[in-house]
C-alpha cells in the first residue's frame, strides 16, 4: 500500500499555496491585460463622464451661491440665475449618456466575445483530449454565463464611473465652499467604505460556503432518494439520518454566518449614507462660527443627500450583489480546466509501476489516489491517504479485524461514500454517481430480495438476460438447488421464506448476470457454507471484470491475486506468502481463522471453467513463490 512516510498534509495544501490564490486574484490577473489593451476606450468614457462631474459640482455650488449672493443678500434675480445655472447643468449630463453607452460597448462586448471564444476553445480541446461533461459546462458558459458576465461587467462599469465622477464633483464643491467641511464629511465616508470593503472577502467566503453546503445537501438528498432500498437492505438508516442531520446543520450554520456578515454590511451602508448629513447638522454651529455661510451649509447638504449618498449606496449595492456574481462567473472562465486523461497514474498498492496506458485492458477499473475518509470533521480517519489500483480481471481480497474500515473502503470504492480527501476513479475517469450503474455492483452482507418471481429478482440488474444465460449462471454460482426447490424461474419468491444464505445466492446470481466491470462483495457470502462460498467466488473469478471481496474466511484471501490487510489507517497489500512474512496482523488472522481444508469444495460441484481458472492461478502463484536458484 502506497502511503507517504511524511506527516499528513492538509487537503489542498502544496508549495504554491492554492488556498491563497483566491477567485478575486485570479480574475484580477486576467483583467489587467484586458484593461491595458483598452486604455483608449477608458479615456473616452472618462471624457464623456466629465460632464457628470460638472453637473454634480454646479448642483451644490449653485444652491449655495443662490442663497448667499441672491436671496439672503436681497437680490432674488441673482438667486434665480444661479438656480438656473444649476438646472441647466443637468442637460449636458443627459446628452452625455449617449456617448457613455457608446464607449461602454467598447469595454463590454470584447469581454463577452473573449469569454465565448475561451469556452468554445476549451470545449473543443476537451472533446479531443478527454471525455466528460465538458460540452454541457461549455454550453452553459457560451449561453448563460457569458451573458451574466456581460451584464454584470456593464453594470459595474456604469456604477463605478458614476461614483468616481460624482464623488469627485461633490468633494471639489465642498472644498470650494469650505475646506472645513471635509473634516466632518470625510471620516464617516472613509470609515463606512473601509468597513464595507472589509466585509467583501468574508462575505464571499460565506457565500461560497453556503452554496457548497446547499449543493452538498441537495446531492445527498438526490443520492438518498435513489438508494432507499440499498439503505434498508444494508441497515444503515441510522447513519444516513445522522449524515442528513450533519449536512442540514452545516447549511444552517453557513446561512447564519452569512446573515451576520450581511448585518455588518447594513451598518457600513448606514455609516456612509446616514452619518455625514447628521454630523454636518450637529457641527453646523461650529462651522458657521468658523466662516461657513448659510448658503454653504445648504449646498453641503445638497452634495451629501443628492450626490454622495446615492452614489455610495449604488456602488455598495452593485459590489455586494452583481459584483460578487461577476467574480464567481469570471472565475469559472479563468480557472484552469481539469487535467487531461493522460496525466501520470498513481502507483499500484503493492508498489509496482502503474500499468501501461496503451491497452484498454490495462487501465485500472478502479483507483484510489491518496484517499482519506473520516466520519466527522474531528474524527480519526478510517482511511488515511490510501492509494490502490484494481485492474480488469484482478481478484482482490480485503481482510482485517472488525472495525478496521473494510466496509468503509468498499463504500468509497463503490462511490456510495465520498472521501474527505483524495480522488476515486473508475476506468480512468473521476467517479460520478451517474456512472455507478454502468461500472460497479456493490453487494452488502444483507442481500436485497423483493417479492416477485425468481426471474424478476435475478434479472433486476439485467432485464434482457435470457433463460439459457440464467441457467448457466445458476450452475456456475450454485443456485441450481434453490431453483429446483422453487420449481421454476416463474415461481413466486417470498423474502421472509428464504434463508439468509438463499438471499445471498439470489443477489450473487443477479450480480453474475450483470457482469459489471467492478464487483464488490462486502461479506456478501457470509451466510454461505465454505463450499458454496468457494464455488461462487471461483465463478466470479472467470468473469472479465475486477472482483473485490471483503473476506471473512482465510480461504477467500488465499484465492485472491492480492490481499489488502487493513488495521484502521494502517494497510499492507501483497500475496499471501508476502503477507505472512511482512504482516504480523495477517499472521494473527491466519491463526484465528479456520484452516483452508475446511473450505474445500467437491470437485464435481465446481464448473470446468472455474477449475481451469483455479489451476491457472495456482500455477502462477507457484511460479511467483519459487525461489531463484542459488549460485554455485
Amino acid at each position: 500500500m502506497k502511503r507517504g512516510d511524511d506527516r499528513a498534509r492538509p487537503v489542498g495544501h502544496d508549495r504554491t499555496h492554492p488556498a491563497r490564490d483566491t477567485a478575486l486574484r485570479r480574475v484580477a490577473r486576467e483583467a489587467r491585460p484586458f484593461l491595458r489593451a483598452r486604455t483608449g476606450a477608458i479615456l473616452r468614457l472618462s471624457g464623456w463622464s466629465l460632464l457628470e462631474f460638472a453637473q454634480t459640482f454646479l448642483s451644490g455650488y449653485g444652491v449655495a451661491r443662490a442663497l448667499d449672493d441672491g436671496f439672503l443678500a436681497g437680490r432674488p434675480a441673482t438667486g434665480l440665475l444661479w438656480l438656473a445655472v444649476a438646472a441647466v447643468a443637468v442637460l449636458p449630463s443627459v446628452l452625455a449618456a449617449r456617448g457613455v453607452f457608446g464607449r461602454l460597448a467598447d469595454l463590454v462586448e470584447p469581454l463577452r466575445d473573449g469569454l465565448v471564444r475561451r469556452a468554445v476553445a476549451r470545449a473543443l480541446s476537451g472533446a479531443l483530449g478527454r471525455s466528460g461533461d465538458v460540452s454541457t459546462r461549455s454550453l452553459s458558459q457560451v449561453t448563460h454565463q457569458s451573458e451574466i458576465a456581460r451584464d454584470g461587467w456593464a453594470g459595474l462599469v456604469l456604477t463605478l464611473r458614476s461614483f468616481v465622477f460624482t464623488a469627485a464633483g461633490a468633494v471639489t464643491g465642498l472644498l470650494a465652499l469650505s475646506p472645513a467641511l471635509l473634516l466632518i464629511v470625510l471620516p464617516p465616508l472613509v470609515l463606512g467604505s473601509a468597513l464595507f470593503l472589509g466585509t467583501l472577502p468574508p462575505m464571499a467566503a460565506r457565500q461560497r460556503a453556503y452554496l457548497a453546503a446547499d449543493e452538498a445537501y441537495a446531492a445527498h438528498a438526490g443520492e438518498l432518494a435513489a438508494s432507499v432500498r440499498d439503505i434498508a437492505a444494508a441497515g444503515t438508516a441510522g447513519r444516513t439520518v445522522a449524515e442528513s442531520r450533519a449536512l442540514a446543520d452545516a447549511q444552517l450554520a453557513a446561512s447564519r454566518s452569512l446573515a451576520r456578515w450581511s448585518a455588518v454590511r447594513v451598518v457600513a451602508l448606514a455609516v456612509c449614507g446616514r452619518f455625514p448629513p447628521l454630523l454636518l447638522l450637529l457641527g453646523a454651529p461650529w462651522l458657521l462660527r468658523n466662516g461657513l455661510t448659510p448658503g454653504g451649509l445648504v449646498g453641503a447638504l445638497t452634495y451629501l443627500t443628492q450626490a454622495l449618498a446615492p452614489a455610495v449606496q449604488a456602488l455598495m449595492t452593485m459590489l455586494g450583489t452583481a459584483g460578487g456574481r461577476l467574480v464567481v462567473v469570471l472565475d469559472r472562465f479563468t480557472n484552469a480546466p481539469p487535467p487531461p486523461a493522460d496525466e501520470p497514474a498513481p502507483a499500484t498498492s503493492d508498489g509496482s509501476p502503474p500499468p501501461p496506458r496503451n491497452s484498454a485492458r490495462n487501465i485500472p477499473v478502479a483507483e484510489l489516489h491518496e484517499v482519506t475518509f473520516a466520519y466527522g470533521p474531528r474524527a480519526h480517519p478510517v482511511l488515511d491517504r490510501l492509494s490502490l489500483a484494481v485492474g480488469a480481471g484482478e481478484h482482490l481480497a480485503v481482510v482485517g479485524p472488525s472495525g478496521s474500515g473494510k466496509s468503509t473502503l468498499a463504500a468509497v470504492l463503490a462511490g456510495t461514500e465520498r472521501p474527505t480527501g483524495g480522488t476515486v476513479r473508475w476506468r480512468g475517469r473521476p467517479a460520478r454517481p451517474a456512472d455507478a450503474t454502468s461500472v460497479r455492483v456493490l453487494l452488502p452482507q444483507h442481500a436485497y430480495v423483493f417479492s416477485g418471481s425468481l426471474r424478476d429478482n435475478l434479472r433486476y440488474l439485467r432485464p434482457d438476460a435470457r433463460d439459457r444465460e440464467i441457467a448457466a449462471m445458476a450452475d456456475a454460482v450454485g443456485l441450481d438447488t434453490l431453483l429446483s426447490r422453487l420449481g421454476s424461474l416463474d415461481a413466486a419468491v417470498e423474502p421472509d421464506r428464504l434463508s439468509q444464505g438463499e438471499r445471498q445466492l439470489v443477489a450473487l446470481g443477479r450480480a453474475y448476470l450483470a457482469a459489471p466491470p467492478l464487483l464488490i462483495l462486502d461479506e456478501a457470502t457470509s451466510r454461505l457454507d465454505p463450499a458454496a462460498e468457494t464455488r461462487a467466488e471461483l465463478a466470479f473469478a472467470t468473469l472479465p471484470g475486477a472482483l473485490v471481496v471483503v473476506a471473512h474466511r482465510l480461504s477467500s484471501a488465499r484465492r485472491a491475486d492480492r490481499t489488502l490487510v487493513m488495521d484502521g489507517p494502517r494497510t499492507r497489500c501483497g500475496t499471501p506468502g508476502e503477507l505472512l512474512r511482512s504482516s504480523a496482523l495477517y499472521r494473527d488472522l491466519s491463526g484465528l481463522w479456520e484452516p483452508e481444508e475446511a473450505d474445500a469444495v467437491p470437485e464435481q460441484h465446481v464448473p470446468e471453467e472455474a477449475r481451469r481458472e483455479q489451476r491457472r492461478l495456482g500455477e502462477e502463484r507457484a511460479i511467483r513463490s519459487t525461489p531463484p536458484p542459488s549460485p554455485v
